[in-house]
């Protein structure tokens, strides 16, 4: 089974073909169904491994992009003992979820 070690925004992924991920939210172009990614970090497949010193050269892995998700809402909650100062605030993150099609390289 072929698999891709891939970075974006500072994270590494562990793909495959069919995988979904969920990955930092960015500016797409108008009517973009496809994301590339370049930064390769390691490429295993039926003719053996390749690592890269840092990225390998001429790989890349195509994603179909499924769409702009939201995780679950967390809250943030900060108080002062005795003083009375209570805050609370909600945070829901915001993501593109994509699906793996080809790894090439």
């Amino acid at each position: 089974m072929a698999y891709a070690i891939v970075e974006d925004s500072g994270t590494q992924f562990k793909v495959e073909p069919g995988d979904k991920l969920e990955i930092d939210l960015r500016p797409l172009a108008e009517g973009a169904t496809t994301l590339t990614f370049d930064k390769i970090l390691l490429v295993s497949n039926d003719s053996g491994v390749k690592i890269g010193q840092p990225v390998v050269a001429g790989a890349s892995v195509t994603a179909k992009i499924i769409g702009e998700m939201k995780a679950d809402k967390i809250f943030v909650e900060r108080f002062t003992r005795r003083k009375g100062f209570h805050r609370r605030v909600g945070h829901r993150q915001r993501y593109i979820g994509v699906q793996i099609e080809s790894i090439n390289g």
